[in-house]
């Protein structure tokens, strides 16, 4: 599949760097630039993508790639309604919300297609995945030929954001419990001994834990809302949900 016109709502780190890869592959990807900031325009600058009206983006496009915090989505799938084109939910949520997604995109007449990230922005082959699920998710795949993204259809239809949930449960949960564990040594004034424990038993911890604590203090902002949509995976699948809302405190404490 080769020059289709896309809408990318919004191209952050990650979403720029995705529709950089589309750009790359023969693709026009639309963006809306009204009240995004400087570093925003700049990114999207870099990766090639055109900024137009919202309502240029609903008009012209083919599809409508949403890559934004999992606070949003539902208010992105709103802002896009009425768009009958397919509609692909690319983001950190649950299954759960992902369900209300489809229902609000396919009420306005849209084809939905779940998604799910894993891995860092894509520069070079091997550094992302994307998962995909749904009727029309191959369609999507087929958009990424050729590219750094390694674009994976899994069945059944809506089960893409299940493989991002269990997945970021261990990764972004385990670095939580992580940066807890030393916050908790630090309060009771043992925080050196935990060190030296962690020098002895557990060598490269805390080089883990410092990879955790930087991440926290530049994305604990995004990630707050990604373990409460954990938390309700867990709760709906009937497991405890307690671990990732207590990640969700967590991060939330690097946003203060």
């Amino acid at each position: 599949m080769s020059d289709v016109t896309i809408g990318l709502l919004h191209p952050g780190e990650m979403g720029s760097a995705i529709g950089k890869c589309l750009v790359d592959a023969g693709h026009r990807v639309l963006w809306d630039p009204d009240g995004r900031s400087t570093a925003t325009r700049e990114r999207a600058g870099a990766a090639g993508l055109t900024g137009v009206p919202i309502a240029e983006i609903l008009a012209r496009s083919y599809v409508i790639l949403s890559v934004c915090p999992p606070h949003a989505v539902l208010d992105v799938a709103r802002q896009v309604a009425g768009f009958r084109g397919l509609y692909v939910d690319a983001n950190a949520i649950s299954p759960g919300t992902a369900r209300e997604v489809a229902a609000i995109a396919e009420a306005g007449g849209a084809s939905y297609v779940d998604g799910g990230i894993i891995g860092t922005p894509p520069v070079a082959p091997g550094f992302i995945r994307l998962y995909l699920s749904g009727g029309r998710a191959g369609e999507i795949g087929a958009l990424f030929d050729g590219t750094a993204v390694d674009a994976r259809v899994v069945p059944p239809p809506g089960t893409a954001s299940a493989v991002k949930m269990a997945y970021a449960s261990w990764t972004k949960g385990s670095a939580a419990v992580l940066l807890a564990a030393r916050a908790l040594a630090r309060a009771e004034g043992v925080e050196s001994v935990l060190l030296q424990e962690w020098a002895i038993s557990q060598p490269g911890l805390e080089k883990r834990w410092d990879a955790a604590e930087g991440a926290a203090a530049a994305k604990g902002w995004r990630w707050t809302g990604e373990m409460v949509q954990i938390a309700a995976a867990m709760a709906a699948a009937g497991l405890p949900e307690g671990f990732h809302q207590a990640a969700a405190e967590i991060y939330g404490r690097y946003q203060q």
